[in-house]
């Protein structure tokens, strides 16, 4: 069976063209299985016959008593062959859905991996959600039950309108009069539902990303004590998905009772008339009888027609919902003519580079700087100045204007994946998978690792022993997120992951900003093994973090507005020295606060208030 297909090359801007090529190396089964269906219509319309000449030749005749065994094995075979073909019908529609929709799922998870950050950053992670579970599932029911339901009506319909026709061509005619208004009917709420149908998957999809967002962020709902407020807040977009549901319903309401009526006079005009022509000696009885099987199984299953037709409209605005996220283009990850064979020296020049994630919304303008081999670049400002969107630039998250130069060769030149490769990262909220802290260590490795490396990198960062500590050891699963884990803690391990990478360029994005001071000087120290021959950038709030860098940016409404070392920056106006004056302040305020609270605790170690010290003094004077 085909493993490989293209999805994207596949998809046709016409739906059926493209879920019927969606079934490439299943097409002789799934076409097995409406053979099958049609052939079990053809026994249910010879059961029919059969009946007709029990009843007509064969019950109250004395000579043909002898064919009663015969006759019974007939109505035996028949309901055996129509219970055989109905189940391989069904066994290979359910081998082709499952199949086809697997291989869906597996490339449309491939796909939404390999889009570009900027499609991610406008996407709701909830609607991507929604589309690669309901909507292919959807989708799966369209060609396991839907199409298959849909194949054995027709089937149904032809056989047993042929059957009709050979018993009494007026019947016959007569049975369809309605055929007509309920076709009409069932397109007419085609379209009306399609439409309905895909308000109620986009109000579904905001649902779906309300709830993942709170989930998500649910400590921070419990520690604001906002569960009030996101209760209401999901309350608002659940009401939006019961109004459009609602509105689905209704539809839904009318056309099942609408199509009852419909069916319902058909066949109270076919029986009147075959009753009739049955009393005045124009029909058999056993001619009527097959004729009332023949019109049930003709009406009741175009009946269906309209069901089927609302559901596979459904599934055909599931297919658009799909192919929409297949049709967007991959981020061509081996793209670039300059492919090194080694890592990069790590020179780096940003010339004239501007940036936005908007055309409106500029991010960078004008940035220039050299970095060379191995130094140490320092990005400081206020939140919001463009120091994370500078860095990522340099694994090519996103297209830039200007140019970057890696080694004397533009950035545009190199491969995003040897880019990736290349460079390493340690942001400020770190993340770990639900999987061991052994995994999450050797994660972002695209070589082999002895369990010898990841011992090492995790002694570098400072964390070897904490895992030790763990029940597991390395074979502790960190839980969703790394929730098990306390900050420090997973900031360590993403250090050590960063570690057995050995990047030759290295992004510390505000690494130390979210821990305590202890963890932060232990993370500072395990830097210090990860810095040394890279070319590094450090994006802090803290001078303390910057001090030592070889070139500080201080950035601004995404300019740079000063650039030099840490001494070079205290001997000019501007903001960089006015942070530090800041912060050291705040620090001095600090020291003095505990030296204050250390000399005023006791010989027994209690705190001492300054009314207590007053007393205490009076009395020694």
């Amino acid at each position: 069976m085909t493993t490989d297909l293209d999805l994207k090359t596949t998809l046709s801007t016409r739906r059926i063209v493209g879920l019927w090529r969606m079934i490439t190396g299943y097409r002789a089964i799934y076409a097995g299985a409406f053979l099958c269906i049609g052939l079990a219509a053809v026994c249910q319309t010879v059961f029919y016959f059969l009946l007709r000449y029990f009843t007509d030749d064969v019950l109250g005749v004395e000579a043909m008593r002898g064919q009663l065994a015969w006759v019974a094995a007939g109505f035996i075979g028949l309901a055996l062959a129509q219970g055989l073909f109905t189940f391989m019908g069904g066994r290979w529609a359910t081998m082709t859905s499952e199949n086809v929709i697997r291989r869906l799922r597996d490339y449309l998870y491939d796909h939404v991996q390999r889009l570009t950050f900027a499609y991610h950053d406008k996407t709701p992670t909830g609607d991507l959600i929604q589309r690669s579970t309901s909507d292919v599932e959807t989708m799966r029911r369209f060609l396991g039950e839907e199409s298959v339901g849909l194949g054995r009506i027709l089937s149904l319909f032809v056989v047993n309108f042929v059957g009709l026709l050979t018993l009494n061509p007026r019947l016959a005619l007569i049975s369809i009069v309605v055929v007509p208004l309920i076709v009409a009917v069932s397109i007419y709420f085609f379209r009306m539902i399609g439409k309905r149908y895909e308000i109620f998957q986009e109000e579904e999809a905001k649902l779906s990303t309300t709830l993942q967002e709170n989930l998500s962020g649910v400590r921070v709902v419990r520690a604001f004590a906002r569960q009030d407020f996101e209760r209401q807040k999901f309350e608002v977009t659940n009401r939006g998905r019961y109004d459009s549901g609602r509105k689905l319903l209704v539809l839904h309401a009318v056309y099942w009772p609408s199509t009852d009526i419909i069916v319902g006079i058909q066949l109270i005009i076919g029986y009147a008339v075959g009753a009739t022509m049955a009393i005045n000696g124009e029909i058999t009885v056993g001619t009527f009888l097959a004729y009332m099987g023949m019109l049930t199984w003709i009406m009741w299953p175009i009946r269906n027609v309209g069901r089927l037709i609302v559901q596979m409209s459904m599934a055909l605005v599931s297919f658009d919902r799909v192919a929409e996220i297949i049709r967007v283009d991959r981020e061509p990850l081996d793209a670039g003519t300059h492919r090194p064979d080694g890592p990069p020296h790590g020179e780096i020049v940003f010339d004239d580079v501007r940036f936005a994630y908007a055309e409106e919304m500029a991010v960078l303008n004008g940035i220039t700087f050299r970095a060379e081999p191995g130094q140490v670049i320092a990005l400081v400002g206020p939140t919001g100045s463009g120091k994370t969107s500078l860095v990522n630039l340099l694994p090519r998250f996103y297209e830039y204007q200007g140019s970057i130069r890696l080694d004397g060769v533009e950035l545009r030149d190199y491969p995003r994946r040897y880019l990736r490769e290349q460079i390493g990262f340690v942001l400020q909220e770190p993340f770990l998978f639900s999987r061991t802290i052994k995994e999450n260590i050797m994660y972002g490795v695209h070589r082999e690792v002895t369990d010898e490396d990841v011992y090492r990198a995790a002694q570098a960062a400072a964390v070897h022993d904490v895992i030790l500590s763990f029940p597991d050891g390395y074979d502790t699963v960190v839980g969703e997120r790394g929730v098990t884990l306390s900050g420090g803690q997973k900031q360590r391990v993403t250090l050590a992951r960063t570690l057995l990478k050995d990047p030759a360029i290295l992004i510390l994005d505000d690494a130390t900003s979210s821990v305590d001071t202890e963890t932060e000087a232990a993370i500072r120290e395990a830097l210090q093994e990860l810095i040394p021959g890279r070319t590094t950038f450090i994006i802090a709030h803290r001078v303390q973090t910057v001090m030592s860098a070889d070139l500080i940016l201080v950035l601004e409404k995404g300019r740079i507005v000063q650039s030099g070392t840490h001494a070079e920056l205290l001997e000019q106006e501007g903001i960089y020295r006015r942070i530090y004056e800041l912060q050291s302040q705040i620090e001095d305020e600090l020291q003095q606060d505990l030296a204050a609270a250390h000399a005023a605790a006791g010989s027994n170690g209690h705190y001492r208030t300054p009314e207590r010290q007053s007393a205490d003094t009076a009395a020694l004077d």
